[in-house]
């Protein structure tokens, strides 16, 4: 999981959805990793989170700043709603206050991890990485 997850920390990365039948991809900067998982978070009120809630199925990519290497993490999502996990978000990622000022009481904002997923590292010209997210 370390891989993956210095991986997601060191770059902007893009979330894979189904919008209405037809792909969708957003950017995301946050990533922490709680009780052995990589958890996300998202408001209530976004497209995203209602996508991900009619298909909780996603895909999460992103590129090195090299731009040779990337990263793909797909798997089955699973929301956290605990104030333990949101608690955390904001501890890990203060400026988010900004966005959210009741913090770990804002019942908008939501976590998610995934539940089942794969990952794999790319490299150009190299043969891909199988990640272990455990």
């Amino acid at each position: 999981m370390e891989t993956a997850y210095d991986f997601l920390k060191a770059n902007i990365f893009h979330i894979a959805t189904i919008d209405n039948g037809k792909p969708r991809v957003r950017p995301f900067g946050f990533v922490m990793k709680r009780n052995n998982k990589l958890y996300f978070c998202t408001n209530k009120n976004k497209e995203v989170y209602r996508n991900l809630i009619e298909n909780p199925f996603t895909e999460i990519s992103a590129v090195g700043k090299d731009g040779l290497t990337w990263l793909r993490v797909r798997g089955t999502i699973v929301f956290d709603e605990s104030k333990d996990a949101k608690a955390q978000v904001f501890e890990e990622s203060p400026q988010l206050l900004k966005i959210y000022p009741k913090g770990a009481d804002d019942e908008i904002f939501v976590t998610f991890y995934f539940k089942e997923a794969e990952a794999k590292l790319f490299s150009m010209g190299g043969k891909p990485k199988d990640i272990d997210l455990v």
